[in-house]
This record gives structure tokens, C-alpha cells and sequence, in this order.
């Protein structure tokens, strides 16, 4: 729930799913390049530039 607003602050949220690795990115900035990520404990990872959240990386999608 903590990620929602960063969902709702965006117009546009670009999303795609990686079948083989399993992984469901979601860029909330076109185009994204990170200088820091952070993994959870609940295998997301975070990417950010200038301490913004630009983009989520869903470990283990169709599991959830």
C-alpha cells in the first residue's frame, strides 16, 4: 500500500512482464535512468534517480 501513491502522483505508468525471469517492471518515468536501487524484503526493488522513485521491479510476479 505504501507504493500508491507514487501510482496515483504519475499520469502515465508503463508496465511490461518478463515471463522467463518472472518479473513484472513497472516505469513511472520515460526514459528512467536509475543511480540507486533498493531491494525490500519482499523482493521488490525499488529504482531511483535524484531520490525519486522512478520505476518497481516485482520479483517472482505470478507468485504473488
Amino acid at each position: 500500500m505504501e507504493i500508491l501513491p507514487y501510482f496515483m502522483k504519475h499520469r502515465n505508468v508503463w508496465s511490461n512482464y518478463d515471463e522467463e525471469a518472472d518479473c513484472l517492471y513497472f516505469h513511472f518515468k520515460r526514459p528512467n535512468n536509475a543511480d540507486h536501487t533498493e531491494m525490500t524484503d519482499d523482493d521488490i526493488i525499488i529504482r531511483y534517480e535524484n531520490d525519486e522513485i522512478i520505476g518497481l521491479t516485482i520479483l517472482n510476479a505470478s507468485k504473488r
